[in-house]
């Protein structure tokens, strides 16, 4: 049941789903029109067959798959429409966008297996937190358990990345970044430490951003 506050891409996001393959099992149109009390259906339906888009889901250890160039739709939210083009002269994502979204050492590798879905980087508080290729803010709020302030932004059909445990977001909604553009700032994660928890999905499905990131 759709939660206020909550997107087509955050549920999805929740239950390392791809959010192409939540709309169309809910037959929701192009726009990802989401309401508050609205039941989503997390499965297939069963009369999908062998032609579903639904996977099985296995984390991405291996060397990073070659990305692909689709902006995608956008989405409404609630009733506020967030489906902007993005502005005049804004770069195109691709395999050379990927950059640090912040300084520090690795706190914690990529091990889904004990729960870790990304990387943990240590920092202050405060520190400045940015935007890791440029795209679109698809998600800003903490409505997902385990994440404290999260931001989400969309960078093609294919990959998200996600920032969490910030003290507060520079930005909304609907907006459009550039790679390195100041989007959060550092807060206190689950241990009581400044640091900030990012992940990259590719089609929902985490994988290790230490695979996508240059050289630190």
């Amino acid at each position: 049941v759709v939660r206020p506050g909550e997107t087509l891409y955050s549920i999805a996001f929740r239950h390392d789903l791809d959010y192409h393959d939540v709309a169309a099992w809910n037959g929701l149109g192009q726009d990802y029109t989401i309401y508050p009390g609205q039941r989503l259906r997390l499965v297939p339906p069963r009369h999908a067959g062998a032609g579903a888009r639904g996977r099985i889901r296995t984390y991405r250890h291996q060397s990073a798959p070659p990305l692909v160039q689709n902006a995608g739709s956008g989405f409404v939210k609630g009733e506020v429409p967030i489906n902007t083009p993005p502005p005049p002269g804004m770069p195109r994502f691709s395999d050379r966008s990927w950059r640090w979204p912040t300084r520090g050492s690795v706190l914690q590798r990529f091990d889904p297996s004990h729960g870790n879905k990304g990387i943990d980087i240590g920092g202050h508080l405060g520190q400045m937190v940015v935007a890791a290729a440029p795209g679109k803010v698809v998600y800003s709020g903490n409505a997902l358990k385990g994440y404290g302030e999260l931001i989400i932004i969309k960078h093609n059909g294919r990959y998200l990345s996600a920032y969490g445990y910030n003290r507060n977001g520079l930005v909304h909604e609907g907006q459009w970044v550039r790679a390195g553009q100041p989007i959060a700032q550092i807060g206190e994660g689950p241990g009581r430490r400044p640091e900030l928890h990012f992940e990259i999905r590719d089609r929902g499905i985490p994988v290790d951003p230490l695979l996508f990131l240059p050289p630190h």
